[in-house]
């Protein structure tokens, strides 16, 4: 499992019951959206999160409508197993995190 993968499932395990959208999770990886987008498109894939657009009308919000994940039945548990058997810890790596979000990698 990818450090950047690591840290998307890290971001949406901090309160597994909520949905988030893509920027939100951006913030809480550390991660750009064009890093964070294919890791979503592949966990949805497994079947670990699901995802759905908002009903809004983009016009009246004046920005394009948000994607919001969450996991899916049972893709928190697989999650969490997933990430005690991932080689490279993320708990230890706030400094990276802060790389990550400051664009120094």
């Amino acid at each position: 499992m990818t450090l950047p993968t690591q840290l998307v499932l890290r971001a949406m395990l901090e309160d597994p019951t909520r949905e988030l959208y893509g920027l939100e999770i951006c913030r809480a990886a550390g991660l750009a959206s064009g890093t964070i987008h294919p890791i979503l498109a592949r966990l949805e894939g497994i079947g670990w999160l699901e995802s759905r657009f908002e009903e809004v009308d983009p016009r009246e919000q004046g920005r394009p409508r948000r994607r919001y994940y969450r996991f899916a039945l049972g893709g928190a548990e697989q999650a969490r197993i997933a990430m005690t058997q991932a080689h490279t810890k993320v708990n230890g790596l706030p400094g990276l995190r802060r790389r990550f979000a400051d664009g120094d990698i």
